[in-house]
């Protein structure tokens, strides 16, 4: 009786194990994206494109951000309740570029692949960031601005930032893009609207107010070119001011079709999404990813925003 006693407790104890390594082995691996927020639709054609990919490489997947793209400790918040959580990797838009790095370093420590998307990080950390190359996104909307106002004149920016990547450089690229290549426009103010477009709204105003001769201005991002469609309807400059934008959004594509905006940079974020999570899907299997992973992007106006390689990137 006792010899069956431990025949069957053998086999019940090689049958838990059995269990264990099968239920291991059909956990799927977990990666935490904490975004910059989710209150565009850029951010929720970001997170469609993740779930793309998650459900393609069989990954589960948390897609989160601050209600504003200005609340960076809230964000700091979300990403060290994340690394609580030890992921398997963790995918990164960071609203600041420097702050996020103490976590980061903490997570690298701790073996956890770390993906940029959308901007990068002041860091070697990141094995790859997914992203458009907004220093030339920024080029492109200034050669179109430029062309609109008849190569001078003065003209203004209403960035979403001046701590994250995306907005630095979209900034940068805009600005030097400028002053290298068009001799008679004039740059007379640059403002940060915190990606609010109330708050981008009456910055633009102001700007307008400011400078009655202004001919052209440049949104940075969706909240930002919003505020300043708002503030050129609300002062009755339409046609007087010509706006180039970036990204797309029901209201920017309303405002290109009546003509309120001429065009707008458009990015592609459900490539971001979803090239972030393979990228990380990838870093987890120990595979080699591409350091930079250029998503592209295009000028998108009346004329072409129907065309086939445009359409799909405009998001509404």
């Amino acid at each position: 009786m006792g010899r069956k006693f431990l025949v069957v407790l053998l086999g019940v104890v090689m049958l838990a194990v059995l269990f264990s390594c099968w239920a291991h082995a059909a956990e799927k691996p977990y990666i935490a994206m904490i975004s910059k927020g989710f209150q565009h639709q850029f951010w929720q054609a970001v997170k469609l494109g993740a779930e793309m990919a998650a459900e393609e490489f069989g990954v589960e997947i948390t897609f989160e951000g601050p209600e504003s793209e200005s609340q960076v400790d809230k964000q700091i918040d979300m990403l060290t309740a994340a690394l609580a959580k030890n992921p398997d990797a963790i995918c990164i838009a960071a609203l600041d570029s420097k702050a996020v790095i103490p976590l980061l370093e903490q997570a690298d420590a701790a073996g956890i692949p770390i993906i940029g998307f959308d901007s990068g990080v002041d860091s070697d950390i990141p094995l790859a960031t997914a992203a458009t190359d907004n220093y030339a996104a920024g080029g492109i909307a200034a050669d179109n601005l430029a062309e609109l106002i008849g190569y001078e004149g003065e003209v203004a920016v209403i960035v979403h930032d001046q701590t994250s990547h995306t907005g630095v450089m979209r900034r940068d690229g805009f600005v030097d893009r400028i002053k290298e290549a068009y001799p008679n426009i004039t740059i007379v103010d640059i403002q940060y609207g915190g990606g609010d477009h109330l708050r981008s709204t009456d910055l633009a105003k102001a700007i307008i107010q400011a400078h009655p001769n202004l001919k052209g201005f440049f949104g940075g991002n969706e909240g930002s070119a919003i505020g300043v469609i708002n503030a050129v309807i609300e002062m009755n400059m339409q046609g007087k001011i010509v706006i180039a934008g970036f990204d797309s959004g029901r209201l920017q594509l309303d405002a290109i079709r009546s003509g309120v905006m001429a065009g707008a940079v458009t990015q592609n974020p459900v490539g971001i999404g979803y090239e972030a999570v393979k990228a990380a899907y990838m870093a987890i299997k120990g595979e080699p990813v591409e350091k930079t992973i250029d998503t592209g992007c295009y000028w998108f106006n009346k004329d072409n925003m129907d065309a086939d390689h445009i359409k799909p990137l405009l998001y509404d």
